[in-house]
């Protein structure tokens, strides 16, 4: 067997002893996630019929133009994506970085897990069982498997800043929790930026492959 490179092995040691230090902050968001992807699934069961007759004709129509030859325009999605990672990680920075913006940080991790949980009930809605879970993992799955752990991670960084301001009040601590809390956001960032790279160019070729299946 190869050995793991060492680099890589310090990496996976540093992401575990972070989850184990910020573990019960981790089950919270988690559990926080859980719920929004249960109300997107209860949400679209609920919706009246002209709503649900408004969702089905959008993805019908996107699948429809993409069978008739039309093609997505991966420089357009790339700066778009690019460009909401970007706002999301000074977004959650910022508010990160209030004692009054960690219910706001919540809120985005749970309306997330609503649009997940719409997403995933509204493709299986539309296409049936089957075809629906294919459509949502090669349109959405991979760049998600990125975004989400991501966008969690700043969420317990930012509780973990909101904690030592309201408990330690030396002002040593407090600087050096929020300048972790800034390097922590860049490194997002950077792994963000690849996950849109994921969504433009992996995700977009796996949804044309399988789209005569829909």
């Amino acid at each position: 067997m190869r050995a793991i490179p060492k680099k890589t092995s310090k990496l996976a040691n540093l992401i575990v002893t972070h989850i184990k230090e910020n573990l019960k902050a981790y089950i919270i968001i988690s559990f926080i996630l859980l719920i929004g992807i249960i109300l997107g699934i209860i949400f679209i069961n609920h919706m009246t019929d002209s709503q649900s007759q408004e969702v089905k004709n959008y993805l019908t129509n996107f699948i429809n133009s993409l069978k008739n030859g039309s093609t997505i325009d991966n420089g357009q999605l790339l700066k778009k994506s690019i460009g909401n990672n970007l706002f999301l990680v000074l977004f959650m920075w910022f508010v990160g970085s209030t004692v009054i913006g960690i219910p706001i940080v919540i809120g985005m991790v749970a309306f997330r897990g609503f649009c997940l949980g719409y997403t995933i009930s509204a493709s299986v809605a539309v296409f049936g069982t089957g075809k629906g879970i294919l459509f949502f993992v090669t349109s959405m799955l991979l760049q998600n498997l990125i975004f989400l752990p991501c966008m969690m991670a700043l969420a317990v960084s930012g509780i973990k800043l909101y904690k030592s301001i309201m408990k330690d009040k030396r002002k040593e601590n407090i600087k050096f929790e929020f300048f972790r809390h800034t390097i922590f956001s860049l490194i997002i960032l950077v792994a963000l930026l690849f996950s849109s790279v994921i969504e433009t160019y992996v995700s977009t070729n796996l949804l044309m492959l399988c789209v005569s299946y829909f």
